[in-house]
């Protein structure tokens, strides 16, 4: 019976060598892969075990465990012997924070990295050659293979709205357990907006929205994504997206909007005061407790999409401010107003995020909607104008993080006639093949494109009510965007990147992920 099961076994896998090999799993496609020869690595657990050089190897030793057992049926111990078969080992000599090398040959596999987030990603690498050699998994081997890797970007970044709809911390947790597989670092969280406030304020109770994250759930949240070496970095959106804030405090509004009725998730398009000081007052205390809570270096404040014109522009308070300054056009109010709001940073040796907004939202453009602070990292995003943002950048030599939506809104459908089935203004369609195109250098030179720290994709919740619609608009056009941060142009291929897909996508449903399936390429 055992040899006719070894014989159906090799059947199988004879059937499926066109498809299946140890590479066809790799997303992202690692930037430099040699096939070596011998014997493969034989998992036994009379003799496999694990040896870490550091105990902040702990959590990447028990991945391993875990992911041997799940693949292979094998429960491999930890060792603390240094000639263990598994070595696991941070070296400090080796260039970039992110590089690691994996090894594997007849009697060992090493992985070792700078640092403990790198040797995670060999780990995470190592699962993707189990997923794609499902013949030697079942046999428990691994042929031999050396993979010397680091990333293209060191900003590799996913970003979530629970403003718009809550997401409960246990999704946000399932849905980083599936980023880190692909290498992602950053996870962005849209926190306040006009349709709800998420992040409990202790100073200001009354802010929080029914249903929201209070500060510990935070504090654990960031702990879990902080071991998986994913960064939490909180976004509190000013001066616009703030009626949730003005529903609670009127009095921060400017004089044209204080007739208005503010209600969160209706109204729109409602600013902060630029000239009242209560207003920098409370965001004091606020961004206080964010620095406080969140142990990012980076706060995201926004500062996209305001309705200048209508707000500062028919502010008694604010038209008297820009007098006072000698400004010549209303949208340079957001000087003093960001002035005030990065200080508040600065004393809390945080750095800022903010939108990149342009003179206009439409081409042609000729400059930034007012002269950013060197110390602030800008998102591209506006469809069609991250050429000129690119450009601007480079010129000022500001930070820069591609997002743009034409490659990077997630949010949109990913073919006519798909979801969104609500809430859609008539987004474009972002297909999976138009994400993969993405190029975050735009073919400038390399010199022009030195500023650029990665690239994000992002998620905006105004039709995304829950955790499925969340992965399924994230996957699998999140494997794309991951390859366009991680791998180099020249290692990066539409064709093989289909074929590395399909094991992936296996992979996403067995761990009850809701994706689509992107049928139409198989129809190329």
């Amino acid at each position: 019976m055992k040899t006719f099961i070894r014989i159906i076994l090799l059947l199988l896998c004879v059937i499926n060598a066109h498809s299946q090999n140890y590479l066809s799993a790799l997303i992202p496609r690692p930037n430099s892969i040699v096939q070596e020869t011998g014997k493969p690595f034989k998992v036994d657990i009379h003799k496999t075990s694990i040896y870490i050089n550091h105990p902040d190897l702990a959590f990447s030793a028990q991945t391993l465990q875990q992911i041997f057992k799940e693949q292979m049926q094998s429960d491999v111990s930890l060792s603390q012997n240094p000639s263990a078969t598994i070595q696991l080992l941070i070296s400090p000599q080796m260039e970039g924070e992110e590089h690691y090398y994996l090894h594997v040959k007849k009697d060992k596999i090493q992985i070792k990295g700078k640092s403990p987030r790198a040797v995670f990603y060999g780990i995470m690498t190592l699962h993707q050659l189990l997923l794609g050699d499902v013949c030697s998994t079942q046999q428990k081997r691994i042929v031999p293979i050396t993979i010397d890797d680091t990333p293209r970007f060191p900003y590799r970044a996913l970003m979530i709205d629970p403003a718009r709809h809550f997401i409960p911390v246990e999704d946000v947790k399932f849905y980083i357990d599936q980023m880190v597989h692909y290498k992602y670092n950053v996870l962005q969280l849209h926190l306040t907006d006009d349709q709800g406030w998420r992040i409990e304020i202790k100073k200001y109770p009354q802010l929080a929205s029914t249903e929201h994250y209070t500060q510990d759930e935070l504090r654990d949240l960031i702990e879990y994504a902080a071991l998986r070496n994913v960064e939490i970095i909180p976004e509190v959106d000013v001066p616009g997206h703030t009626v949730a804030i003005l529903a609670a405090y009127p009095e921060l509004g400017c004089t044209s909007s204080q007739n208005i009725t503010k209600e969160v998730g209706k109204t729109t398009n409602l600013m902060l005061c630029a000239s009242n000081k209560k207003v920098y007052e409370v965001y004091q205390n606020i961004l206080d407790e964010v620095a406080d809570l969140f142990p990012s270096q980076y706060i995201h404040l926004g500062g996209d999409e305001s309705a200048i014109d209508t707000n500062w522009g028919q502010c008694e308070h604010c038209q008297a401010l820009m007098k006072q300054m000698g400004y010549t056009k209303t949208s340079q109010l957001m000087i003093p107003f960001f002035d005030h709001m990065l200080g508040i940073l600065e004393k809390k040796e945080k750095s800022p995020i903010l939108w990149c907004e342009l003179d206009s939202i439409f081409p042609p453009v000729t400059d930034y909607l007012f002269p950013y602070p060197k110390s602030v990292t800008l998102v591209s995003w506006r469809g069609q104008l991250t050429p000129s943002c690119l450009e601007f950048t480079s010129q000022s030599g500001h930070a820069l993080i591609m997002a743009p939506g034409e490659y990077a809104y997630l949010d949109y459908p990913q073919l006519k006639g798909d979801l969104p089935e609500f809430n859609n203004w008539g987004m474009p369609v972002t297909t999976l093949k138009r994400c993969y195109e993405f190029d975050p250098g735009y073919g400038v030179s390399p010199t022009k494109q030195n500023h650029i720290q990665g690239i994000m994709g992002t998620l905006w919740g105004e039709a995304i009510q829950d955790i499925n619609r969340l992965t399924y608009m994230t996957y699998p056009r999140a494997l794309a965007l991951a390859e366009a941060g991680w791998t180099q142009l020249e290692h990066r291929d539409w064709k093989s990147f289909k074929q590395r897909l399909y094991p992936n996508l296996t992979w996403l449903m067995k761990k009850g992920v809701s994706i689509r399936v992107p049928f139409e390429i198989a129809r190329e």
